[in-house]
């Protein structure tokens, strides 16, 4: 999460708030010196003014570490708790001291914990503000952020099955095609299955944010199978995963593009080989990663494909998707999700 996510836009507010409570609480407490305006009251004014401005500034600060600390949503309840018991003790300890000080020292009165008495309000109040205020904004970023989902997912849905029939259709007509084939034909059968698993995945995982990684390996098996019959040996890819690996979450057809991206802009023939490897990088990252061979003439990249996944994991997760071309390899990190989403 980025620092500019725990930064509190409350600058008017505080303007506003610390004069506010200061002039407000002596007028309440010491309203006959108000009436007066006599020095006691002037007093109160000045020992209210530090007292709110330590307050407030102390607890913004808890505000602003609490939220760092458990800044998922899941995370709400225990945020609070800690959050209410620090500002309680930090409330206490402050007031005392400014009690001890600023009582004793200005209205040569015993506080006896009257600091702690009168601010134990204002402070839940101006709680109260920001954490409607952060829930409401928390509120918008959802709503924003599942619209865009949805935008992205259309989208990827478009990019794959651009120029393409519709999928209902191709697949019920493989079904048929089947059934034409000649059972001693075992290639083209086992070349029908994948395809018709390629189109299951297709129509399966297209209205999901994520998927596990090991359906999307399954999915991308098929994938490469059929590509593999056309350039056979001059493909290569190979899987370096974990198995533990498997059971987390990647957004669906991500790896696809990336491979058939490495196909459509790369040479692949006997000379020169297509060579790509998927592994992963500690927990966090699956790595995908191609010889640059550039086709001599080929249709220029929009790179649509690669910024779709891009746009796609930036709503997903903080991690972003990592782009790195050296000129011998192409290499595209993207982030692994430990939960569904």
């Amino acid at each position: 999460m980025t620092e500019s996510k725990y930064q509190l836009n409350d600058l008017k507010l505080r303007l506003v708030g610390i004069p506010f409570f200061s002039f407000a609480i002596p007028m309440i407490v010491h309203f006959e010196d108000f009436g007066e305006m006599n020095n006691t009251y002037f007093a109160a004014v000045v020992i209210s003014f530090f007292t709110t401005l330590a307050l407030w500034e102390g607890n913004r600060y808890i505000i602003v570490s609490m939220r760092r600390l458990f800044p998922k949503y899941s995370e709400t309840t225990k945020r609070l708790l800690l959050e209410s018991v620090m500002a309680l003790i930090y409330t206490l300890a402050a007031t005392f001291i400014l009690d001890e000080v600023l009582c004793k020292g200005i209205l040569h009165k015993q506080g006896n914990l009257m600091g702690f008495r009168i601010s134990v309000i204002p402070t839940v109040l101006v709680y109260l503000v920001y954490e409607a205020i952060y829930f409401f904004e928390a509120w918008k970023a959802n709503v924003r952020k599942t619209e865009s989902l949805m935008r992205e997912g259309v989208q990827s849905q478009l990019e794959v099955l651009k120029n393409q029939l519709d999928p209902h259709f191709l697949f019920n007509s493989m079904n048929t095609l089947a059934a034409l084939i000649d059972d001693t034909n075992t290639d083209a059968q086992k070349y029908l299955e994948r395809l018709s698993d390629v189109y299951r995945y297709v129509l399966v995982s297209r209205n999901k944010n994520t998927v596990l990684v090991e359906e999307e390996i399954a999915f991308l098996d098929a994938y490469v199978y059929l590509n593999k019959i056309r350039f056979r040996d001059n493909l290569l890819v190979e899987k370096h995963i974990a198995p533990e690996t498997y059971r987390q979450h990647v957004t669906p057809l991500s790896l696809q593009m990336l491979i058939e991206n490495a196909i459509k802009h790369n040479v692949v023939s006997k000379e020169n080989p297509l060579k790509i490897s998927i592994h992963q990088e500690g927990d966090q990252y699956l790595v995908v990663k191609n010889n640059i061979q550039e086709k001599t003439i080929f249709e220029k990249s929009t790179r649509v494909g690669l910024q779709n996944i891009i746009n796609r994991y930036s709503l997903l997760t903080e991690r972003r998707v990592q782009v790195i071309e050296d000129g011998a390899l192409f290499t595209v990190k993207i982030p692994l999700i430990n939960q569904l989403i």
